[in-house]
């Protein structure tokens, strides 16, 4: 009976076409992983923790690590749209299922607004007088019709937008690497890792756990790898190969990025308390490399546009989700003839114009849109591991391709972490923006759910008497 209620699930968002390969799916995977959250946020963390940033990405890495890897299991074993939403209705119960949509839904929505708000940032850079909204609310257009394509298109798309941004990372890091031993240059070594007042550790643990929260979501993204099981040629055999390179790309380009940022310029350079610039550019400015900083710029442009596109993609699947599980209007549900969810593209792309358009309205609209994003996240990712959990107890005996090492304790280990983070964001002024906003969130969409359930409950009664 469970197995055929599991079945019911997954075929309930039948007609979605299977187009994308297990290369695309590891360039969507990089695509929703690397975005402003490294190019743009990590000057936020490196305010917070100086040259200890590193290690603040590897604990954050470490977390995001546990988290895909428990994805991945039930992404093989249930490859569907809705992934952990319809994981959580499995494994949980059915208003975590609604409550993970939804809220995965709301976030990605703010999240791409941030991106968009980066995008024009960075625009600046060559066209300062054009105002951020003007750029912000352009760029949301275009990745709208980018994902209203077929899901083919929507992969090369992201395949090339995903790989010039590789490409960008492998160079930063190679011409760092040159910088800091000194191969055809000065030698910068260890100085400005440990010889600038304060050390290593200029802020204390403190800033090395702040910084872990700008990690976090530098990370989120990485989830996407799930969500594309639905539209994924054989995911029984790309998952797990998308998800064995994927992560470790992710872990060396995070922390080699974050090590060459800090290694060769002074953390008190790069590190910011407002977003203005990338310390990408930054660092390209230091270089002394001709027209770099600008080469630089057009590439954190493009990792901006690619992870608007990939969140773009999310936003528009867990909403098709929820309609076909009855959870939203019926016609969000409704295909193209290119097997494309447009309505729900369209849903999706007013509200993020909307969170775009906070850019006219103040300047910190990116560190606001974060804050706000970063609650969100962290508490889809809890349920994640929550589901998992449930997952292998009721699977204890299945012939898995995946599976997660130091079960259940990495879980636990996860767990733990992004509830201090969370609790961390609430005592933090910068960042307690995200409760305010967050719990009413929790509140609205639980009660939403409720009512929801009565209503249902009453046309199933009304049709029995009838």
């Amino acid at each position: 009976m469970e197995q055929s209620h599991q079945e019911v699930l997954g075929q309930r968002e039948g007609g979605l076409h299977r187009g994308l390969s297990k290369a695309q799916v590891v360039m969507i995977g990089l695509g929703g992983a690397i975005g402003t959250g490294l190019f743009m946020g990590s000057g936020l963390a490196v305010g917070y923790a100086g040259p200890a940033v590193i290690v603040s990405y590897m604990l954050a890495g470490f977390v995001a690590l546990v988290m895909v890897f428990s994805l991945s299991e039930m992404a093989v074993v249930h490859p569907a749209a809705g992934s952990f939403g319809i994981y959580a209705e499995t494994y949980l119960n059915p208003w975590a299922g609604f409550v993970v949509r939804y809220t995965y839904w709301i976030s990605q929505v703010i999240a791409i607004g941030g991106e968009s708000v980066a995008a024009g940032l960075y625009m600046q850079y060559w066209f300062p007088h054009v105002p951020v909204g003007v750029w912000a609310i352009s760029f949301c257009l275009v990745m709208l019709y980018f994902n209203s394509r077929s899901v083919g298109n929507f992969g090369t798309v992201e395949f090339w937008f995903a790989l010039i941004k590789v490409v960008a990372i492998v160079l930063f890091i190679t011409l760092g690497v040159t910088s800091i031993f000194g191969i055809g240059r000065l030698a910068v070594g260890a100085h400005n890792l440990v010889g600038l007042p304060g050390g290593f550790l200029p802020k204390g643990l403190a800033g090395l756990w702040m910084a872990v929260t700008v990690g976090i979501f530098s990370f989120n993204g990485i989830e996407v790898i799930a969500v594309t099981s639905g539209e994924t040629k054989n995911p029984r055999v790309a998952i797990p190969a998308a998800l064995r390179t994927m992560v470790l790309r992710l872990f060396l380009f995070y922390v080699l990025a974050i090590t060459v940022i800090v290694a060769t310029i002074p953390w008190t350079d790069t590190g910011v308390a407002v977003v203005a610039q990338s310390p990408f550019v930054t660092v390209f400015k230091h270089s002394g490399i001709r027209d770099a900083a600008g080469v630089m710029n057009f590439v954190v442009i493009s990792a901006a546009l690619s992870s608007m596109n990939t969140n773009v993609y999310l936003c528009a699947r867990m909403l098709f989700s929820l309609s076909r599980g009855g959870y939203a209007p019926r016609q969000l549900g409704k295909l193209s003839e290119r097997g494309s969810p447009v309505t729900a593209i369209v849903v999706s792309g007013v509200c993020v114009l909307i969170s775009a358009a906070v850019s006219i309205f103040t300047p910190n609209a990116y560190a606001d849109l974060f804050g706000v994003a970063l609650f969100a996240a962290i508490l889809v990712w809890m349920f994640i591991l929550v589901c998992h959990l449930s997952f292998r107890r009721r699977n204890r005996t299945a012939d898995l391709p995946v599976r997660m090492p130091f079960f259940p304790w990495m879980q636990y280990a996860g767990l733990a972490m992004l509830a201090a983070i969370l609790v961390t964001m609430g005592f933090t002024p910068s960042l307690s923006l995200s409760w305010v906003y967050g719990v009413p969130w929790v509140i609205l969409i639980s009660s939403a759910y409720f009512l929801w359930r009565m209503r249902h409950r009453a046309r199933i009664a009304k049709a029995a008497r009838a």
